[in-house]
């Protein structure tokens, strides 16, 4: 009878799991004092309102968060209906604490817990710098290290500016939703505080067809504006509506919403906006623009009183208008790779062939933003070292480490002269990437793989920087880096750099899966590599291992040992004390 009990005790809770509610926001929130959040209750039924009870910290909700709405059939596709739901935007807490939310409706209920934090009392730093490379792992630093600076007998030649930053963390990169991760939910974390879903931006992912009534939380240039007087400027070589630059500022659930990205970066409208990805501002009758409607988001910037730029010359002559405001639009789309801006002339540089590189854009950006009194939050992109690691293109994707890390030698520069500004640098994810040692092209071999030179047949690379800007003269040397990703498509490895462009290393075959692209495979010492991904993945994915973390200045103590995304932007908000404890 006992066992019989406890089989029946066990189901019981079993079905009660299953028809818990779900909150928003999740258990284990960190909410910034004071920073508006959406409220949500789904229900798995349908329930009737007088049913519904919800309390924070015993009390009932509508007294500390205020009335939310009650929608009594919650839709999905084809009209499903998927249950009740309470509604409540723009929430508010005044008061940091623990708290305790539970919700009861019949046989459903939930509770979770908030975590409401306050901040110092007085800003530590004027300026903060966030600097993120894009999927850079620890392979993409150690390559760009070795290509740029050398090593002898075992001792790199040189330090990278980022190697200097003395604060340091392992950043833990997961979505709310699985382990694996991307752009968008990464950087979203990092910028308003809130784990969340991937894809998603700014928002929980609830479970409504629309990707743009999720519930909202607050990202950190509308904290800025909120709180502070200060500047707030955006830089990156993709597209600006792509998921790292679109983190600052939007709330979607579809990172894919381009078109209304740009109308929440207006809504913000951050001081400095340099990037990719004008045809998102185009109206739709301009050549070249992939909006539907009739809206001219450059005309709406310079009436905003905005200078444009859409190259190299035109940055320079806007950054020395002093309007304070600027949008560089650059390309349609991404900005080409830095080998092929500063060395190859390939991908799309005969069509855009004066594009800004990352040093240039962080100059006139910190530049610009210096000049508000009151200090500036700027965020800027190391875009392409991920855009390059997905298609297994590692040369491209180390140079553009080089080129992201001249970047942090700027801002470093910048905080000699003024001490009061916090640099951090991360990623926002990794990749499966190692470098195992180099591959000598001078060894005669009818395999490129006899090539590959590993423990004392390694040696080392023989890269040169003759006219000493930092970056190597060549990728394309006699004894280069032996770099391999861990996943992939099938795909023919060449074992060289891809000097003839960008690689594309699958084609779609006329049963919509990916096989090896036949260009790469009468290359003398190709091989094929079988792959280890579905067949409809065109290229390697994002790996789920931790991203290094290191920052330099004030409030740069603040991060050390492991720390999830999340956890970065209460650091952020405290450095700028967002959430002052009332007086």
């Amino acid at each position: 009878m006992r066992k019989l009990l406890t089989t029946l005790a066990a189901a019981t809770m079993l079905a009660g799991a299953a028809q818990a509610a779900t909150v928003y926001p999740l258990s284990r929130a960190t909410i910034l004092v004071g920073s508006p959040f959406d409220f949500k209750v789904e229900f798995n039924s349908v329930v009737k309102p007088e049913d519904v009870k919800i309390t924070v910290n015993g009390q009932d909700y509508t007294t500390v968060l205020g009335k939310g709405d009650f929608v009594a059939e919650e839709k999905g596709k084809d009209d499903k209906v998927l249950g009740s739901a309470v509604i409540l935007r723009n929430a508010k807490i005044a008061k940091a604490g623990k708290y305790d939310v539970t919700v009861t409706a019949g046989s459903e209920t939930k509770t979770v817990t908030w975590d409401v934090f306050e901040t110092a009392a007085q800003p530590k730093a004027k300026n903060i710098i966030f600097m993120l490379g894009d999927g850079m792992s620890v392979a993409h630093r150690t390559g760009a290290r070795l290509m740029s600076k050398g090593m002898t007998e075992g001792k790199a030649n040189g330090r990278l500016a980022m190697d200097d930053l003395d604060h340091m963390a392992f950043i833990g990169t997961s979505s709310t939703n699985a382990i694996a991760t991307d752009s968008a939910n990464t950087m979203s974390a990092y910028m308003t505080g809130h784990k969340t879903a991937i894809n998603a931006l700014g928002v929980y992912a609830d479970r409504t067809p629309s990707s743009l009534d999720d519930p909202k939380v607050e990202n950190i240039a509308e904290a800025v504006r909120r709180t502070t007087k200060k500047s707030i400027g955006i830089v990156a070589l993709s597209e600006l509506e792509d998921a790292t630059p679109a983190a600052v500022v939007s709330h979607t659930r579809r990172r894919a919403d381009k078109a209304e990205i740009v109308g929440m970066m207006f809504d913000v409208k951050p001081d400095v906006v340099l990037g990719g990805g004008s045809a998102y501002f185009l109206s739709k009758d301009v050549p070249g623009s992939k909006r539907k409607d009739d809206k001219d988001y450059i005309k709406l910037f310079k009436d905003a009183g905005y200078a444009l730029a859409t190259d190299k010359d035109e940055l320079q002559a806007a950054a020395g208008t002093n309007t304070g405001k600027i949008l560089g639009l650059f390309h349609t789309g991404n900005m080409d790779y830095a080998v092929d801006r500063m060395q190859l002339n390939k991908g799309t540089v005969d069509k855009f062939p004066k594009q800004p590189g990352l040093v240039d854009m962080t100059k006139v950006a910190l530049d610009s933003l210096s000049k508000n009194p009151e200090g500036f939050f700027l965020m800027i992109e190391g875009s392409d070292i991920d855009k390059a690691s997905h298609p297994l293109d590692w040369d491209r994707a180390v140079f553009d480490t080089i080129e992201f890390d001249h970047a942090i030698a700027v801002a470093r520069e910048f905080q000699k002269t003024h001490p009061d500004t916090l640099i951090v640098v991360t990623g926002d994810h990794t990749h499966g990437v190692s470098i195992i040692g180099t591959i000598d092209d001078t060894k005669e071999a009818t395999e490129g793989r006899e090539r590959v030179g590993t423990y004392e047949k390694a040696g080392f690379p023989n890269y040169e920087d003759k006219d000493g800007d930092g970056y190597p003269d060549s990728i394309a040397v006699s004894k280069h880096l032996a770099i391999f990703g861990n996943n992939g498509p099938d795909h023919y490895e060449t074992f060289k750099p891809k000097l003839d462009g960008p690689f594309e290393p699958a084609v779609k075959n006329d049963k919509g899966q990916y096989e090896p692209n036949p260009a790469y495979k009468d290359i003398p010492g190709a091989m094929l590599v079988p792959g280890n991904l579905p067949r409809d993945e065109d290229t390697g994915v994002h790996a789920v291992d931790d991203v290094v973390l290191q920052s330099a200045g004030p409030g740069a103590e603040g991060f050390k040992g492991y720390m999830e995304e999340s956890d970065v932007y209460k650091v952020l908000a405290d450095t700028f004390a967002m959430g002052a404890p009332a007086k």
